[in-house]
């Protein structure tokens, strides 16, 4: 198709991440026979996003095996595929929109699941080279260049799940890692203060400087290359790479410009509707009332939370509407620990620990005027599974001293 063509499909489909894919897989399973297509900024078929900070980084698990399905599976399905393009404008009143190739495609059904850029840190010289995000394969790739061309030293910036998930693979691969944080704990955002300390002092066991309540001035360089990182208080730290992980802005300004209401990404209702006619929006991006954060409003940054949307869409164009309604659930692998995380700590008042974090196995209950809300579970698949189905029947009150019985199962609780 050259630039100025034109094309249309009955939905259309943006973004090819777990959200985008799984619309177009449970659109199939639900018997949509009309044409579908799929537009993705990446230029590779729909793959998964979590194992480029873990697995993939590592080199422990091939991009193959990362396919979300393999590549013949959208042919086969009907589902066109239109990758390495982003739509830049959205004409909702016409149904049409408009790509970076400048050619246009008109949709019955818009399904927006375009995710998030990662924040970029704003400081002198952060346009040097050798600074590194972790949002496609394109920028784990680049990571992986860096480390066969010799890099071995190591600043992470961001205390959340990327950032210490890139720092157990940097040192897994020999790197000299100090990790930055801006405020006094890691992952504050959230978990509660327990498992910013096991984590805390597991990566220091682990042999990575971790520095609290730090910010950085300047990244400075030679030849367009990045040197060091200048800390607020002037020190100098020497490095070769600097991966930054300080969370991701929603990619929704086209929605936006449209019209479509949203500030903190795009809003959506129980059905994942945005107030633009014949448009949804599911996965980080998309702001809505979450039953598991008493009703805020609220992003989810998951797997979970595309997948769950995606189907929820999926239902709602075929005719059969269910309002969104899933317990949030996430993981987290670093090192040898397992971090399984069921529901939202959002506003908790109390915490129990379950276990001893010495052993490396235990799990942080977070409590709501008594009321379990949320599990942290590290190396805990059995507490993982049963506070699941605690926090989805909706338990009320349970005594703290029973929650932090190991001999009593939380199953036992419901």
């Amino acid at each position: 198709m050259n630039a100025t063509g034109s094309t249309s499909a009955d939905v259309v489909i943006v973004g090819t991440g777990h959200g985008g894919a799984q619309a177009a897989i449970a659109l199939r399973q639900q018997g949509h026979e009309s044409s579908i297509l799929m537009i993705g900024r990446d230029a590779e078929p729909p793959y998964e996003r979590p194992p480029l900070s873990k697995e993939y980084l590592a080199g422990d698990k091939s991009f193959e095996r990362m396919m979300i399905r393999p590549e013949k599976f959208w042919a086969d399905k009907g589902v066109q595929l239109r990758l390495g393009c982003a739509v830049i404008e959205i004409d909702w009143m016409r149904h049409e929109v408009t790509l970076s190739d400048g050619s246009k495609v008109g949709y019955r059904k818009l399904i927006w699941a375009g995710g998030g850029d990662p924040r970029r840190i704003d400081v002198p010289g952060a346009g040097l080279k050798g600074i590194f995000c972790v949002r496609d394969k394109r920028d784990a790739d680049a990571m992986m260049g860096a480390l066969e061309a010799g890099a071995k030293r190591a600043v992470v910036i961001g205390g959340g799940y990327i950032g210490l998930e890139a720092a157990a693979v940097l040192r897994k691969l020999g790197c000299e890692v100090t990790l930055l944080e801006v405020q006094d704990r890691v992952l504050a955002r959230v978990a509660g203060e327990e498992l910013s300390r096991f984590y805390e002092e597991e990566h220091r066991r682990q042999g990575v400087d971790v520095r609290l309540s730090q910010g950085i001035s300047e990244i400075l360089g030679e030849d367009g290359k990045v040197t060091s990182v200048q800390l607020d208080n002037g020190e100098m730290l020497a490095c070769d790479m600097v991966v930054v992980g300080i969370g991701i802005v929603p990619a929704v300004a086209p929605l936006i410009a449209a019209g479509a209401a949203g500030a903190n990404g795009v809003d959506v209702d129980v059905y994942c509707r945005t107030t633009l006619d014949d448009i949804y929006a599911i996965g980080d991006c998309a702001a809505h009332v979450n039953p598991f954060a008493e009703s805020a409003v609220i992003r989810l940054e998951s797997v979970q939370n595309a997948n769950d949307m995606a189907n929820t869409v999926a239902r709602a164009i075929m005719g059969d509407k269910q309002p969104y309604h899933a317990l949030p659930w996430f993981w987290s692998n670093q090192y040898d620990l397992k971090l399984q995380t069921a529901g939202l700590s959002l506003g908790y008042d109390a915490t129990v620990v379950r276990g001893d974090p010495a052993e490396r196995k235990f799990s942080v209950v977070y409590l709501k005027e008594g009321r379990p809300i949320a599990f942290d579970c590290v190396n805990a698949m059995k507490d993982y599974v049963q506070g699941r189905k605690l926090l989805e029947r909706g338990i009320e009150k349970v005594d703290p001293a029973l929650l932090a019985d190991t001999e009593i199962q939380l199953k036992e609780l419901i």
